[in-house]
């Protein structure tokens, strides 16, 4: 710093105009009027997964590498590291959010659909930055665009349903006897999902907020062709009102991940969307060991992704409810 103010003062007293000069460290300074200023570098961002409201490197200490697209005019560079998770990763992250499920879960509708509402908010407010970075990862500006307003939009959505699915999936049930008999929705527990790898934004939006719309908490492995733009997205969760802990994001390759998620007795279903027929074939397997709820897709075209028919709805909040039956005395 003595060096870069030495030299800043040196330029000043010649009455210099000059933009750029060498500072005596081998430092380049620009001159703006009066004011020298260093050029800086830019940091180059370290990605991390989000585990319980945290940006958390793997405990493995793994990474593998994803390449920015060709036409991306971005600060990262050409190949950037992201973490690889582990077995360990995956079991942290379902005791985060085997933890943070009860309170979730006990929250009003109303103030949930709050929350989600607001994630809505802060991704209009990265609008740019989740563009930017779905054409860091290949798609055109357009796509890019419309895939980031879909997920905005679907937040909006899930939020408008968070106190509304209730009545529409809940029963009274006509039964002969002096009591009355109801159905109504309870939440699961811990879902596990593997995001489709593509669209990596709005794959992620879409599988992830039904999910945690009906009360239950979230671990995720993200589309491994773009990790990037699933952790900008959980940038929007960490700064939206969304507690610690109900989604969890993992990065790294779903069928190492994916099979632990189905095996773990604490995770109640899985949601997984893959074009990996074997890796299907694996997790119902793994799945019907621990009597869980497993549901695999062969990932559709993005087409149906941005489709509001096919890529949202009641029945995408219904697959992970309960229905608990409650017998009610008549008279008293």
């Amino acid at each position: 710093m003595a060096a870069r103010k030495s030299a800043a003062t040196k330029v000043k007293s010649k009455g210099n105009r000059i933009s750029q000069v060498k500072a005596t460290n081998g430092t380049s300074l620009v001159q703006v009027d009066e004011v020298v200023l260093p050029v800086r570098l830019r940091i180059a961002k370290a990605y991390k997964m989000y585990v319980g409201g945290a940006f958390v490197r793997s405990e493995s200490g793994r990474y593998f590498q994803v390449k920015s697209h060709e036409t991306s005019i971005d600060a990262d560079p050409s190949v950037i590291n992201i973490p690889r998770g582990s077995r360990k990763d995956v079991r942290d992250a379902v005791l985060t959010a085997k933890n943070a499920q009860e309170k979730w879960a006990a929250r009003t509708a109303f103030n949930r659909g709050q929350i989600l509402y607001r994630l809505a908010e802060v991704m209009e407010s990265r609008r740019d930055e989740l563009i930017s970075s779905l054409v860091r990862g290949g798609a055109t500006a357009e796509k890019a665009a419309a895939e980031t307003d879909a997920a905005i939009d679907r937040s909006i959505y899930y939020a408008g349903f968070c106190d509304k699915f209730q009545s529409l999936v809940a029963s009274s049930n006509p039964v002969s006897g002096p009591h009355f008999g109801f159905s109504v929705p309870e939440p699961m527990g811990v879902v596990g999902v593997a995001a489709p790898e593509a669209p990596a934004l709005l794959g992620l939006v879409s599988t992830v907020l039904p999910v945690i719309t009906g009360g239950n908490t979230v671990v995720a492995i993200a589309s491994d062709r773009d990790p990037r733009t699933a952790i900008v997205f959980c940038e929007c969760l960490a700064t939206s009102d969304l507690p610690g802990g109900v989604i969890n994001v993992l990065t790294g390759q779903a069928a190492e991940m994916a099979p632990v998620l189905a095996k773990h007795r604490e995770v109640i279903a899985i949601d997984a969307w893959t074009r990996d027929a074997e890796l299907r074939a694996t997790l119902e397997r793994e799945g019907a060991g621990s009597i869980k709820r497993v549901k695999t897709h062969a990932s559709p075209s993005e087409r149906f992704w941005l489709e509001d028919g096919e890529g949202q709805g009641l029945g995408w909040i219904e697959r992970f409810l309960e229905t608990k039956t409650v017998w009610h005395p008549v008279g008293v």
